[in-house]
């Protein structure tokens, strides 16, 4: 099974990503965690590019064919082979997001970013994608507490954008969900990280080798 993460910033998809994967291990599977970008050896040069906000700006096309790169490795290297061996893959961010924030963040044309996503993964989608939604403001709020606590973020560039950037890739994510019910499960990311495991757990099929 291939499960991916989606949402926006601050809505823990890399934190439940993470607990799902221990989940996991606890029962005896073996899933692949990995991310995107840096999911591959020449995702982590990429994703250094992609989201180091002191770096000169990027065009947006420029950013879209890097995002794009990094997946068609990522998929052929990593994801796949994983998948091939019976593994779970649980992915944080996929396809889904260059369609969220490319297509409706930075207003690039959808058709074509459908086409170039099926062309970088070879045409394979995640089996169920969970999308944790929760509103802008509380999401870009804990990315402040974030970079208080720590200096560190995770999406760097995106999380100087403004506030309506980040609107319109929300409404893009609801709107992928809205078109894709059988793939994409929407979660209430308000609620606490085990509350959220939950209700991914909740919404995954039975696997044959868990108790």
């Amino acid at each position: 099974m291939f499960i991916a993460f989606e949402g926006i910033e601050g809505c823990g998809k890399t934190t439940v990503a993470r607990m799902l994967a221990e989940w996991m291990i606890g029962r005896g599977l073996n899933p692949l965690q990995t991310r995107e970008p840096g999911g591959s050896e020449l995702g982590r040069e990429l994703r250094r590019v992609l989201l180091d906000p002191s770096r000169p700006a990027i065009s947006r096309e420029a950013e879209l064919f890097l995002f794009l790169a990094d997946r068609a490795q990522h998929t052929r290297d990593i994801i796949r082979p994983a998948l091939t061996t019976g593994r779970p893959v649980i992915c944080d961010r996929f396809a889904d997001s260059t369609v969220a924030y490319q297509g409706y963040g930075r207003g690039m044309n959808l058709a074509e970013l459908e086409y170039l996503n099926k062309i970088s993964t070879g045409d394979l989608w995640p089996d169920i994608v969970f999308l944790l939604d929760l509103p802008v403001a509380l999401g870009l709020e804990r990315v402040k507490k974030r970079l208080r606590a720590t200096g560190e973020s995770d999406e760097g560039r995106f999380d100087n954008e403004t506030k309506e950037f980040h609107e319109r890739i929300r409404s893009g994510f609801l709107e992928i969900a809205a078109k894709n019910p059988g793939r994409v499960k929407i979660i209430d990311a308000s609620a606490s990280p085990d509350e959220i495991l939950d209700k991914c757990l909740s919404r995954l099929p039975r696997f044959p080798s868990v108790a």
